[in-house]
């Protein structure tokens, strides 16, 4: 079993900066891709970025490309997102997850490609 708790989350003004990180432990010898997704209440967890293959593939949805960045340490078994210029319409839940060698392949964004999830963290933005 694998366990992902998230940290850094929290208040920041729209235009300001905030990097989250996740944190592994358990099996993660067989991860081999990590992602963050968010998600706002009444709405569809929505992909944001995901990294694989010890960052030889990195993927990130348009809306965030040029403002976020996503890197990984596979020897500490963190994840990390690195959020600037902030929207308002980007507060929300933000989810680490990752997937392990055995998971069945599904489209790298959605959510059923991943098979661990952490609990969640808060980010919210503030005009």
């Amino acid at each position: 079993q694998v366990q992902l708790v998230e940290s850094g989350g929290g208040l920041v003004q729209a235009g300001g900066s905030l990097r989250l990180s996740c944190a592994g432990s358990g099996h993660a010898n067989s991860i081999y891709a990590r992602a963050w997704f968010r998600q706002i209440p009444g709405k569809e967890r929505e992909f944001v970025a995901s990294i694989r293959w010890s960052g030889s593939i990195i993927d990130y949805a348009d809306s965030v490309k040029g403002r976020f960045t996503i890197s990984e340490d596979n020897a500490k078994n963190t994840v990390d997102l690195q959020m600037n210029s902030l929207r308002r319409e980007e507060t929300a839940v933000y989810y680490c997850a990752a997937k392990r060698r055995f998971h069945p392949i599904h489209n790298k964004r959605s959510t059923k490609d991943y098979d661990c999830w952490g609990q969640g963290i808060q980010v919210t933005v503030s005009s």
